[in-house]
């Protein structure tokens, strides 16, 4: 599964990497409603929130359903700028519909995301499930929805105050910490896509972006646990870099949209760089009771199958068969000593499927 963005015929000054203060916002505040997603920034997160003001963290928890399970189109600007002010303003400058459709998308497991859904200022159905997702998160988000619906105009001050206000609590020193090494980042991004090309320069942002090409033209693929599409063409792709993002990597990608990705700097940890199909692969080949069962004997010492057979009273080529299936999953090492072919858990592989494996989930 991927989400994919057409670019052919897409010149390359039309993709842009740089920093947004917006975007790395709603990345802190998504870190501040879920810490536990960011262990990289206890310490940050930790004090912060023991800092902050109860109105203001009372305010943060109203609207959280906007950064809490994913981020708002809107905190995502394809255009950034130098300032929080400014994106604020070009902000200000969005429709009403377009904005409160991306503020109310609440959930990322909405099923119409790639497709598009009309707004719930002017549409019954958007309107009532806004509503009905809202109101499974608690009586706040949902007195907070109603009164966007009603209200849109007065909502969306609120919003802007309420971003205002974390800036002045906390984000503007966090912003004047962070940004030098965002802005490296870009140039550095941006130097690769001139010198080597766009496969360069997404490889080095993330093991989860490439790019293809064939007859049918060229394309960004993002790998993540979601299917979906978009066309660049005729438009223009803008990466963020994030100091706050790891470990997930977004990709905005809904009907009327320019394409956005927001990736995680500095991610050269034990972990997270496994396509998503290869962590499938290997939990698929761990489910099966068998295979578990002789994983306990792999995982202490090199079997051959015939021993492997015995030792579980199954067929020689029964075993192969499993055999196969976890060295087709990356999990065995193997060895010849005469005529016997040895087979071993591969540790460092296994040590790393959790964290592969929450990568994934997060992305």
């Amino acid at each position: 599964m991927s989400v994919t963005i057409d670019i052919t015929g897409l010149p390359p000054e039309r993709i842009a990497f740089c920093p947004s203060p917006l975007a790395e916002l709603g990345n802190a505040l998504h870190a501040l409603a879920e810490p536990a997603h960011h262990v990289r920034q206890h310490a940050w997160t930790t004090a912060t929130t023991a800092a902050l003001a109860p109105c203001l963290a009372d305010r943060l928890h109203e609207a959280d359903f906007m950064w809490r399970s994913t981020r708002s189109d809107f905190l995502l600007p394809p255009q950034p700028r130098e300032t929080l002010a400014e994106e604020l303003d070009d902000l200000d400058l969005m429709d009403d519909e377009l904005f409160v459709g991306a503020a109310l998308e609440i959930s990322c497991s909405n099923s119409h995301y790639g497709r598009g859904t009309p707004s719930p200022l002017v549409d019954e159905w958007a309107r009532r499930r806004a509503l009905d997702l809202a109101a499974a998160r608690g009586p706040r988000q949902a007195a907070f929805v109603e009164r966007m619906l009603a209200d849109p105009t007065a909502t969306r001050a609120w919003i802007r105050r309420l971003l205002e206000d974390c800036d002045e609590a906390f984000f503007a020193d966090t912003w004047r910490r962070v940004r030098i090494q965002l802005a490296a980042d870009a140039r550095h991004k941006t130097e690769l896509l001139r010198r080597k090309g766009l496969a360069e320069a997404l490889a080095d942002a993330s093991p989860a972006l490439s790019l293809e090409e064939d007859e049918h033209g060229t394309r960004i693929v993002v790998d993540k646990l979601v299917q979906g599409r978009t066309d660049a063409r005729g438009s223009s792709v803008t990466l963020l870099p994030s100091a706050f993002g790891w470990p997930h990597l977004i990709a905005l990608y809904a009907p009327g949209w320019q394409p956005v990705i927001q990736y995680p700097v500095a991610t050269r940890e034990v972990g997270g760089t496994e396509p998503v199909e290869t962590v499938q692969l290997r939990l698929e080949a761990l489910a099966h009771p068998m295979r578990m069962r002789m994983c306990r004997n792999l995982a202490r010492g090199p079997y051959a199958t015939s021993e492997l057979a015995h030792a579980f009273g199954i067929t020689a080529p029964e075993v192969s068969r499993h055999l196969a299936v976890l060295r087709k999953a990356g999990l065995l090492t193997t060895q010849r000593r005469g005529r016997y072919v040895l087979h071993q858990l591969d540790f460092s592989v296994v040590a790393r499927l959790g964290s592969d494996f929450l990568e994934s989930v997060l992305r």
